[in-house]
């Protein structure tokens, strides 16, 4: 049982005697162990070496134990320190050998996987394992994984992860999108939108990547998704690359004290109503869906837009972005 601590099973039985007995001589030892004199005394010698006994004062030849949390305690401690160095040795030795692998076989580099239900299940591993940040290309229309059905962000964004994800303007056209995406960003998720995204995309710690091999959501084309994991390569540092360079352009997405999808601040001279969809217009959302989220019919959207534009001095809503950001409002 206290093999860890370095000891045999004989040094084990003598100690845990020693224990028991307080003094014993190797005589002692031997009648109660089976041990021969000369085996006893031997084992008493190592104990003694190890420091888990000592010789006695008054009584030549006996021996008595070491309390166990000054002797074995930081020689457990000693091994757990010797243990976690070999185990970081052994994890740089493997990733060496992984990294010699995938130079010599590209099979190494690019896993494909079929099948949504595997899709899912890589996703979550990704997850899973990130330990850093988690970069993600939300394209609309899902392949594996519906909007709002991802809990595996919320348990990484709980134990520290920082997710920054980017959607693309027709992500929001789906049913319960805006929500979804509240639902993240107050959970700690950074959120950007653009107007379209190139490719689905989810990259782990910069080191692995998920990333779809053909177009198409589920009404797109036709048979199981095949998907590409990606490792650490020329090709995860151009994604990555591709990213960041959506990133800069990308319009920041906040959550208000409303409960809504906000970029704006308490200085714009706008009503909530104007506040939420100026947010949701300079996002890139179309009419129609900023009226189904709010409730309006388009003709009031077009309303609140030109107020917008006359408050700003904007012909046109490209201009009307650009003054909201000068101004402020965003």
């Amino acid at each position: 049982m206290l093999e860890a601590a370095g000891l045999t099973t004989v040094e084990e039985t003598v100690y845990r005697l020693l224990i028991t007995t307080t003094t014993a001589s190797s005589d002692e030892i031997a009648s109660q162990t089976g041990l021969t004199p000369g085996q006893a005394q031997g084992i008493l010698a190592a104990l003694a070496t190890k420091g888990l006994a000592s010789p006695t004062d008054r009584q030549p030849r006996h021996f008595t134990a070491s309390p166990p949390d000054v002797a074995l305690l930081p020689r457990l401690q000693r091994n757990a320190d010797a243990l976690d160095q070999a185990r970081s040795a052994v994890t740089d030795l493997l990733e060496t050998y992984r990294s010699t692998r995938r130079r010599q076989d590209a099979g190494q580099l690019i896993e494909v996987i079929t099948g949504a239900g595997a899709l899912r299940q890589h996703l979550r591993q990704l997850q899973d394992n990130a330990r850093h940040e988690m970069l993600w290309f939300c394209k609309a229309q899902y392949v594996a994984m519906p909007s709002g059905s991802n809990r595996a962000e919320f348990d990484a964004l709980a134990r520290g992860v920082r997710y920054r994800v980017l959607y693309e303007r027709a992500f929001f056209d789906d049913e319960r999108a805006i929500d979804n995406v509240i639902e993240g960003v107050r959970a700690g998720e950074i959120a950007r939108s653009v107007p379209h995204l190139p490719l689905r995309l989810a990259v782990a710690d910069r080191r692995m990547a998920i990333c779809p091999l053909v177009p198409g959501g589920p009404q797109g084309s036709p048979g199981e998704p095949t998907a590409a994991l990606l490792r650490e390569s020329s090709l995860l540092d151009a994604l990555t690359a591709l990213f960041e360079r959506y990133w800069e352009d990308a319009v920041p997405l906040h959550v208000s004290s409303s409960g809504t999808v906000d970029d704006t601040n308490d200085t714009a001279p706008l009503s909530e109503t104007d506040r939420k969809l100026l947010s949701l217009l300079v996002a890139g959302i179309a009419d129609k869906a900023i009226a189904s989220q709010m409730g309006l019919n388009r003709r009031t959207v077009q309303r609140h837009i030109q107020h917008m534009m006359t408050l700003a001095g904007a012909a046109t809503r490209m201009q009307l972005a650009w003054q909201a950001a000068r101004r402020g409002w965003l």
